[in-house]
């Protein structure tokens, strides 16, 4: 069996060091803040601090997603020691980086016949993708096989939930993605909207909340509704945020009490700054498996 190296970008939004430990390189994005252009790499070259501090001052970030020769020059050195590759990307629903993955992948397999590359669309964003991420790499240290995994993966990516809530619609809006007057009347009558990403990898609207208790009570109770078992769920299950902490530690405070039986603690994350640029601060998201997002 070919030895593989499981790989993904920066906007799984997991942590430097957990990429570390476990073994997983990560592909940067990139940002474009106040006329200068940064690398999304979790943190290190602007601290998470920094970067939602300068949103809040009035900055207005633009990203770039990664490009073929970018993709070319970060697979190159795995195909070189003999090893296959496994990359999962950010969702085709929000960016063209799977696209530019999978050219990079045809260039390369003509100078490598003999390596097998793998790009798989994870469908997800932030610590969602981190955990579909997150389960292979436990399927990874078990012994399962590229085809297995990819396998795997096909059947479900779609299983994996991401429901969303933002108390700032500010890049909501700008972003498009809810429109000018929702935003103007969430933000005079307090509120929050929840959403979630549907089977096409793409962050729909779902429901229009009134006050953050409320919405945090709400999204809990759509994991109740949706995640494998119901309440007696025994998976993972990660939260990601911008720069609102206490928010998200009390999503995880009712989790760990509404399911005794997770695998682990919740696992906390940052937005990063790619994904973080179209969310600014203020959002909270929550991941977990269940029954399947299609419609």
């Amino acid at each position: 069996m070919s030895e593989y190296v499981l790989t993904c970008g920066s906007t799984a939004d997991l942590p430097l060091d957990y990429l570390q430990k476990r073994n997983i390189p990560f592909v940067c994005f990139s940002f474009n803040m106040d006329g200068r252009d940064y690398p999304d790499d979790l943190g290190q070259t602007m601290p998470f601090e920094e970067f939602y501090r300068r949103i809040a001052a009035g900055a207005l970030p633009t990203t770039s997603q990664v490009n073929t020769g970018q993709f070319i020059e970060f697979f190159e050195p795995t195909l070189k020691e003999g090893k296959d590759i496994l990359h999962i990307c950010l969702s085709s629903g929000l960016s063209g980086t799977y696209s530019s993955a999978l050219t990079a992948r045809d260039q390369l397999l003509q100078d490598y016949p003999e390596r097998n590359i793998v790009v798989v669309d994870s469908l997800g964003a932030s610590s969602g993708y981190g955990l579909l991420v997150d389960l292979v790499a436990d399927m990874r240290d078990d012994g399962a096989s590229l085809d297995e995994v990819q396998t795997w993966l096909e059947v479900n990516k779609l299983n994996l939930h991401h429901w969303f809530f933002s108390t700032d619609l500010t890049h909501y809006k700008r972003g498009g993605r809810i429109s000018a007057a929702s935003a103007t009347f969430g933000a005079l009558l307090n509120i929050c909207p929840l959403m979630n990403m549907n089977q096409e990898g793409k962050l729909i609207p779902r429901s229009k909340v009134r006050g953050k208790k409320q919405v945090i009570a709400e999204m809990v109770r759509k994991m109740e509704n949706h995640a494998l078992n119901g309440l007696a769920y025994s998976g993972k299950c990660f939260i990601s945020h911008s720069a609102c902490y206490e928010d998200a530690r009390k999503v995880a405070d009712l989790v760990e009490e509404k399911f005794p039986h997770l695998n682990g603690r919740v696992m906390i994350n940052t937005i990063g700054a790619v994904i973080g640029a179209h969310t600014g601060p203020g959002t909270v998201a929550l991941f977990f498996m269940g029954d399947s997002r299609k419609e």
